[in-house]
């Protein structure tokens, strides 16, 4: 069971196509954030900021901090967590 959110911006559909990391770091909308999901293929999403006061999503950003720690070596906010289910939690 998901939480509603505002709707998320996936960054590989439509006009917001996969682009290399330099150009992706520019197209973040303000408000938002882009976060990397995955287990072993990381999918980058375009979410917006107030994800990040909802209690389910807390959960994945302390399971990001004990997998991770502040240091990832992908430099961005990373979720530890298969991306059908990160999906299927903010629908």
């Amino acid at each position: 069971m998901g939480f509603r959110l505002p709707r998320l911006i996936n960054a590989k559909s439509g006009p917001k196509r996969s682009l290399s990391f330099s150009e992706t770091t520019a197209l973040v909308p303000k408000g938002h954030i882009a976060i990397y999901v995955g287990e072993v293929e990381k999918k980058r999403f375009v979410v917006p900021i107030s994800f990040l006061n909802h209690p389910s999503f807390r959960n994945l950003l302390s399971r990001a901090e004990e997998e991770y720690g502040f240091n990832h070596p992908m430099g961005a906010l990373t979720i530890p967590c298969a991306k059908e289910a990160f999906i299927d939690l903010i629908d």
